[in-house]
């Protein structure tokens, strides 16, 4: 029987309604969701009267599995639980040996551990006895083509709306690193006015972080697609002239992006607005508009030679079989060969 797969939102509301596991084991790339998940179990299982006697941390490089078991069996003083938090575990190297406890953990402790950058290894013993008593959280980091969403979704827990076009700039410009994002986020909150309702436009993303709403990789995709050579130059000029702000790092994984969800379009029986949409797992149908005119304006064999060509220019970047050409005049090679 497969074991359940756990995700962020629902560990975060069980949490919030003091549902807890005796045992959190948190793993995988994505370190946000762990410390977001902790600090959440920091904040609820016990009063700040309680965390005194309570609550102990231990860190993975001065830590052995003996002393936190030690700690995880002893009973809470005047309190309904005690927790225990270990940080960066992947460093304990004895980390196995926990399964002593988690075969049986005291349903009084709530053990935390943040397993980060790797994840544990399922064929041992403690995988699978976490997976029996308590909780065992993958934290994946989020694909570049769900960050608009994810960005939607974060900023409408605070009751904030925000602009596609600004969503699309925001994960454009900042990728999937979640912590950046959220200081930024954070940042573009406060500048909102304190009246309802609350919404982050592209204007204000301009303004505040330094992204050009007629000069990004945005607008570049929208030209692209409906071929629109003066304005995919103007783009192109305008990043050759700002690299700093405009990594080619950037915005080869958003064309990589764009050409591999156009091929899949070319595949897909059902080529209306709702079809596209769901072949890609598109949310919101502004995003679909750019497939729909890409069909019309590039071959199915044009696209698959410029995914190729893309992988090249990447590579190129990156300093292969590549001497002299900078990374503006690889872009532009690039763009000529998608526009003839």
């Amino acid at each position: 029987m497969a074991k359940k797969e756990y995700t962020f939102e629902e560990l975060s509301r069980d949490i919030v309604q003091k549902k807890f596991s005796p045992v959190y084991f948190f793993m995988g790339e994505e370190p946000f969701f762990m410390d977001k998940l902790t600090d959440l179990l920091i904040n609820n299982v016990l009063s700040e009267e309680e965390k005194d006697f309570n609550q102990l941390v231990f860190y993975g490089a001065d830590a052995e599995a003996s002393a936190i078991i030690n700690a995880a069996r002893r009973f809470p003083m005047m309190s309904k639980y005690q927790l225990i938090v270990v940080r960066e575990a992947q460093l304990i190297k004895d980390i196995e040996e926990l399964n002593h406890y988690v075969q049986n953990p005291l349903q009084s402790t709530v053990l935390v551990v943040n397993y980060k950058y790797k994840n544990l290894d399922r064929r041992r013993a403690l995988a699978g006895s976490v997976d029996k008593t308590g909780i065992l959280f993958e934290s994946k980091k989020v694909a570049d083509y769900k960050m608009p969403a994810f960005i939607g979704s974060m900023l409408q827990q605070q009751n904030i709306a925000i602009d596609a076009k600004a969503s699309q700039m925001l994960a454009d410009f900042l990728g999937n690193d979640l912590s950046r994002l959220t200081k930024e986020l954070d940042k573009l909150s406060l500048l909102l006015p304190g009246n309802l309702p609350k919404k982050i436009t592209p204007e204000l993303v301009e303004q505040n972080i330094g992204i050009s709403k007629e000069f990004n990789n945005f607008e570049l995709i929208k030209a692209l697609a409906s071929k629109d050579k003066l304005k995919v130059n103007r783009i192109i000029h305008y990043f050759d002239k700002n690299p700093k702000n405009n990594p080619i790092q950037a915005t080869l994984p958003v064309l990589f992006n764009y050409f591999s969800n156009l091929l899949i379009c070319y595949y897909s029986k059902d080529r209306s607005e709702n079809g596209l949409m769901q072949a890609l797992g598109l949310k919101n149908s502004f995003q679909v508009k750019d497939y729909a005119m890409g069909i019309k304006n590039y071959s199915a064999m044009k696209v698959f030679n410029l995914i190729s060509d893309i992988r090249t220019c990447d590579a190129k970047s990156k300093g292969v079989e590549n001497i002299s050409f900078s990374d503006g005049e690889l872009l532009k090679e690039l763009i000529y060969k998608m526009l003839h």
